[in-house]
């Protein structure tokens, strides 16, 4: 450590730092992320120096598996007794926070953010959770700095739970005292130097999820009615676990692969139930096949956000749902794993199947791969059954491909979903009707955003989606007010103009003054508080559903008398405003498709080409007069 601490402040070893970043998997670091390292990392590192332990081995941004979390830094000692002791730091710039309860709070920039206490005591418990078997013992303990903090701002972050007692919130003016007292503010008390042989120990540990979280989470997982399985779902269910005992080891066996494993792809449209029985799934692996270490991983940010929701009881499960960054690594480390969303994977350049793709199809013994070939949205993605199918004949792999066909979003209703992909991809036909599904058209924005209101204050969950034809800047302030960036002209028959306003939805939680919800961060926009407020889009909505949708088709899309037209120039998303509109048309019907079909018992449409309104009028309003 103590070459560290001399080399900090030298611009050449932050860009060291960076470059290994980079290598992990992490991506390049941001202005932000350099800005923090340059400006928290020599206050830990003067203080450890000052202590005398500058003989402690220090890892700084150390990564959990999956890239699932960043430690800020994490010291490696010996204990008294010889036994290794790690020590968390979670490092902090803020001087002025607010607590808002026990887990969360108001950062002087209006952000809110985990309570910095319980995000290190979740770091701490991976470690106890995911100490495979045969592995060292580990103390570990963990400590929040706060270099920038007075002794009272320190002091109203400290905890009362008494699960977290143990974790000590530093200030800065505690970073100056005498050393044997900043020996025990570190949580560094007793600790010498490890050995070489201590060191390679710690860094061979190859971590996984105990038997019992597993256990845990898969029994969470397979309890809630929110995955629970019906029809054609639990005939793929019962297939799927048919192959996983005939190829994975069962509880208690030794993780020996059996036979050269299987392959399986999933596919079915909107609402076809795939996401439930991925994590169904999961869950079964989870409980019968614990020694294949099972993963979950998705494209999806929004996706993935939901699911580390559902387990956050779990402090130490957030790594079971490793990032689609880690897709490689974790195919050479997990025996069973499950690809939601698999046709939004990248494919880098590349023909055929995505590379990472790629490996997993030749490494995983059991590789379950969900996907909609409908709902490819972006040039750069957009795997298919066919070249899953292909790589593994390739490779002597085995192939089930199972095919979900029922309709469990729309109120079960097939007759809307046909609907849908007629009027995008067929010949357009009149709706008639289903029961228990609403379909209709709203003149105008304003109408459509009362009724997403009164949905909302009925106690349903609803939510406004829109084409991304507006702009949305990525330097937006981050104040409780959000720019209303999106902004339609609705003529009245008087001759008059309104403008109807909106924002999109926020990158990161808001709270107003008080600390209530204004708006919550854009992984969650779909279910938590004040999300009905802003309006999503497609990178928002996908994967998701709420009870009342309505949807705004934008300028990029019209309809000319008996066909589509794609106007690429009317997009805001830089992956897609540059292609040909015949380019542009496949993924415009594929992302309204998606909106379209979010709402489980009611949609309303607004198109804000006059034309298309008409269209759509002359399709849904006059039919349904008659």
């Amino acid at each position: 450590m103590g070459e560290i601490a001399t080399r900090v402040g030298d611009p050449s070893f932050l860009q060291a730092c960076a470059a290994q970043y980079a290598a992990a998997g992490f991506g390049v670091p941001d202005k932000s992320e350099m800005r923090s390292w340059r400006n928290s990392w020599p206050p830990l590192l003067r203080a450890l120096v000052r202590a005398g332990l500058s003989d402690l081995q220090v890892y700084l941004e150390y990564g959990t598996p999956g890239g699932s979390r960043r430690l800020d830094a994490l010291l490696v000692g010996a204990g008294p007794g010889g036994g290794l002791v790690l020590v968390v730091v979670e490092l902090k710039q803020w001087e002025i926070c607010r607590v808002l309860d026990a887990e969360r709070v108001l950062r002087s920039d209006n952000v809110v953010t985990t309570h910095p206490v319980f995000q290190v005591a979740a770091y701490r418990s991976f470690f106890t959770h995911w100490r495979p078997a045969g592995a060292p013992q580990l103390d570990v303990r963990a400590v929040v700095v706060l270099h920038n903090a007075s002794t009272e701002q320190a002091a109203a972050l400290r905890p009362h739970a008494p699960q977290v007692a143990d974790i000590p919130v530093l200030s800065g003016a505690d970073l100056s005292a005498p050393e044997q007292t900043l020996i025990g503010l570190l949580r560094c008390d007793g600790l010498t130097a490890p050995d070489a042989a201590q060191v390679m120990a710690f860094e061979g540990i190859h971590w996984e999820p105990s038997s019992r979280l597993l256990s845990h989470v898969g029994s969470e997982l397979e309890g809630t009615n929110t995955f629970a399985l019906v029809g054609d779902q639990q005939d793929a269910f019962v297939r799927i676990r048919a192959e996983a005992a005939r190829h994975l080891p069962a509880r208690g066996e030794q993780p020996v692969r059996k036979g050269n494993g299987a392959v399986i792809t999933v596919s079915g449209g909107p609402g076809s139930g795939k996401t439930a029985l991925a994590v169904r799934l999961l869950g079964s692996l989870m409980r019968n096949h614990p020694a294949t270490r099972p993963r979950f991983i998705t494209p999806s940010g929004t996706l993935r956000a939901h699911l580390q929701e559902a387990v956050r009881a779990h402090s130490a499960a957030r790594e079971l749902f490793p990032g689609i960054g880690a897709l490689r690594s974790t195919a050479h480390q997990a025996g069973a794993l499950v690809i939601d969303e698999a046709q939004r994977i990248k494919r880098n350049g590349t023909r055929g199947l995505p590379p990472d793709l790629a490996a997993v199809v030749e490494h995983v013994p059991l590789a379950v791969i969900f996907l909609d070939e409908r709902q490819i949205i972006r040039p750069d993605e957009g795997t298919t059954v066919d070249e899953i199918d292909a790589a593994a004949r390739r490779l002597g792999r085995v192939h089930h491909h199972l095919e979900l066909t029922g309709s469990f979003r729309c109120a079960g209703s097939a007759a809307y979903t046909d609907w849908v992909d007629a009027l995008l991809y067929g010949t357009p036909v009149a709706w008639r009707g289903h029961t228990g599904y609403d379909l209709s058209l709203a003149g105008d924005p304003f109408i459509l955003q009362q009724q997403i209101e009164r949905a909302t204050a009925a106690g349903h969950s609803a939510r406004t989606t829109a084409g991304f034809c507006w702009p949305w800047p990525r330097n937006r302030s981050r104040t409780p007010t959000l720019p209303l960036d999106i902004q339609i002209d609705v003529p009245s028959p008087t001759g008059q103009t309104r403008v109807w306003k909106a924002a999109w939805n926020a990158r990161e939680a808001l709270t107003d003054t008080d600390g209530n919800p204004v708006a919550p961060r854009s992984q969650l926009w779909a279910t938590h508080t004040g999300g009905h407020q802003q309006i999503g889009c497609i990178y928002t909505a996908q994967g998701l559903e709420y009870r009342h949708s309505g949807v705004i088709i934008g300028p990029d899309l019209t309809w000319n008398n008996d066909h589509w037209e794609a106007h690429p120039d009317q997009s805001h998303d830089e992956t897609l405003r540059d292609l040909s509109p015949q380019q542009y048309l496949r993924y415009a019907l594929n992302i309204y498709r998606v909106l379209l079909t979010r709402g489980t018992h009611t949609t309303r449409i607004h198109a804000t080409d006059p034309a298309t309104q008409r269209f759509l009028d002359r399709l849904i309003s006059q039919t349904m007069a008659h």
